[in-house]
């Protein structure tokens, strides 16, 4: 796996400031994507237990509420093993911060379900330029869900995200 950027402070990708991990490769190429240079399984730099730490470490900040992944596609079979690695390691080590995703995945299409048990939100569903809506928050077209994916898996259907 491979990622593009790590951002440490980070106030537009979830509540609060966090640290956003923006990994490498999608197969979605939404039109008018905000991030075409994470396309590319072969760009960015290589992802790994360094990586992890690196961000742990960054994310070991008082005034850091959480960490937010986003791409690229983290959910793509090429990205979730290591999605899974960082976020479950990010849980054990912070267990009263939140994990924010985004994903062009439906939430019922993700493959690995485990990724589920670590994350807070997940932003769901691929932009779609004809809903765009920039008076939405932490999404970009009205198709997007924000989901409360404890809650969710606790009742076993969908629930949205309240703030």
């Amino acid at each position: 796996m491979r990622y593009s950027k790590i951002r440490k402070m980070d106030i537009a990708d979830g509540p609060g400031v966090r640290v956003s991990v923006f990994l490498q490769g999608c197969t979605f190429h939404c039109k008018e994507c905000f991030n075409p240079e994470t396309w590319d399984f072969k760009g960015g730099k290589e992802f790994n237990d360094e990586v992890i730490e690196e961000i742990l470490e960054l994310c070991d900040k008082e005034y850091i509420v959480g960490l937010s992944i986003l791409g690229g596609e983290p959910m793509h079979p090429k990205n979730i093993e290591g999605t899974i690695k960082l976020a479950k390691s990010f849980k054990e080590k912070f267990p009263n911060k939140t994990i924010w995703s985004w994903t062009g995945f439906l939430i019922e299409n993700i493959v690995n379900k485990e990724i589920l048990n670590y994350l807070d939100v997940l932003v769901d569903g691929q932009f779609q330029r004809e809903l765009r809506d920039p008076r939405l928050k932490w999404r970009g077209s009205s198709n997007q869900r924000v989901i409360d994916v404890q809650k969710t898996l606790k009742k076993e259907k969908i629930v949205l995200y309240e703030e």
